[in-house]
């Protein structure tokens, strides 16, 4: 399997859709097997989705997602874990090998303000 995490500053990304880097770790045998740190595509609808389902991505790990986003992903055949808090990367990876990682399959954003700053309401 393959996660992609938005990243920020070298934490969790507080929001998927606007992330300056995905960390994208490849999990083989419970045990993380490759990664790297990738600058996504510009921010576009649908951008996201297509791009990590073209990396292979299977599981995205993230704080804050809109629905469309999630609809998309699903469509795309990857799964979601939002609204995990900002935390460190790595135990994120961690914690969802263990099967410990805490999260919702569903939107976790709503309402956005999009244009001099992204606000988000969650």
């Amino acid at each position: 399997m393959k996660i992609a995490m938005p990243i920020d500053s070298g934490m969790l990304a507080g929001h998927f859709g606007h992330a300056p880097k995905f960390a994208i770790v490849d999990i083989q045998d419970g045990a993380v097997a490759s990664s790297q740190i990738l600058s996504p595509p510009p921010h576009e609808p649908g951008s996201l989705p297509r791009w990590l389902q073209q990396l292979g991505v299977t599981d995205v790990i993230c704080g804050g997602i809109g629905a469309r986003a999630v609809e998309l992903l699903r469509a795309a055949g990857i799964r979601v874990i939002a609204g995990v808090q900002v935390m460190d990367p790595a135990q994120a990876v961690e914690d969802f090998i263990k099967g410990n990682i805490t999260g919702t399959a569903e939107a976790t954003c709503q309402g956005h303000e999009h244009g001099s700053g992204h606000q988000c309401r969650h």
